[in-house]
C-alpha cells in the first residue's frame, strides 16, 4: 500500500528531524553553558504547543498568508530571547514549526542523559507505594548505570503480578503473566 509505505516515511522524516533539530540546540546549549535555562525554556514552549495543539500545523500550512503566519510566529517568540528565539526562527524559516515537539523530546532526552536521569514507566498488577517504587527506581538506576530514574506508573491487571519496566529502549519483563506464558510454550500447551 503506498500510501501506508509513504505515511512511514513522513514519520521517519519528523523524527529525523527532530533528532538532528534537538541535537544540534543541545549541542549550542552545552557550548554556551546555558542547558537548564534552554531546558526550562522549552518546557513552556511544550506547554503552549499542548494548549494550541493546532499551532505547528497552521504555521506550516501553505494556504495561510504567509504575513498572517509571521505574524503568529512574532506573537509566539515574544516569549523568548537569545538562544531559543534565534533556534525557532531557523525552525520557521525552514517551515519545521509542525516538528517543534519532537525536537523538544530530543533536547528533554539528551537533557535528562546528560543530568544522569533516565525515563521510562513501570507497569504493575497493583499500585505501587511510593516506596516500592521509588526502591524499584533506584534497581533501574543501576542496572542501566544511571543516577537516577524517573518512572510512570501504569496499573495492567492482566499481567497478574510482578512488573514490567521499560526504559532506555530495554524492556525488563518480571510480569507473572511473562513467566507463565514462556511455561505455556516450554509445556507445548
Amino acid at each position: 500500500n503506498i500510501s501506508k509505505d509513504w505515511v512511514q516515511l513522513m514519520k521517519l522524516d519528523k523524527f529525523t528531524v527532530g533528532k538532528r533539530y534537538g541535537k544540534a540546540l543541545f549541542e549550542l546549549a552545552m557550548e554556551e553553558q546555558r542547558l537548564t535555562e534552554v531546558y526550562q525554556e522549552l518546557m513552556t514552549l511544550r506547554q503552549i504547543y499542548q494548549e494550541i495543539p493546532t499551532f505547528g500545523q497552521i504555521v506550516t500550512d501553505n494556504r495561510l498568508d504567509l504575513h498572517e503566519k509571521r505574524q503568529l510566529v512574532d506573537q509566539l517568540l515574544k516569549g523568548f530571547e537569545g538562544l531559543v528565539r534565534n533556534f525557532l526562527e531557523i525552525v520557521y524559516e525552514y517551515d519545521r514549526m509542525d516538528d517543534l515537539l519532537l525536537i523538544i523530546d530530543e533536547y528533554e532526552r539528551r537533557y535528562d542523559e546528560y543530568q544522569g536521569l533516565v525515563l521510562g514507566t513501570i507497569t504493575t498488577a497493583v499500585a505501587l507505594s511510593a516506596e516500592q517504587k521509588s526502591k524499584i527506581e533506584k534497581q533501574i538506576a543501576d542496572k542501566l548505570g544511571y543516577k537516577q530514574a524517573q518512572l510512570k506508573e501504569t496499573v495492567d491487571p492482566t499481567i497478574l503480578g510482578g512488573v514490567i519496566v521499560e526504559a532506555n529502549h530495554q524492556v525488563i519483563d518480571g510480569s507473572i503473566k511473562s513467566q507463565l506464558d514462556y511455561l505455556r510454550q516450554k509445556i507445548g500447551r
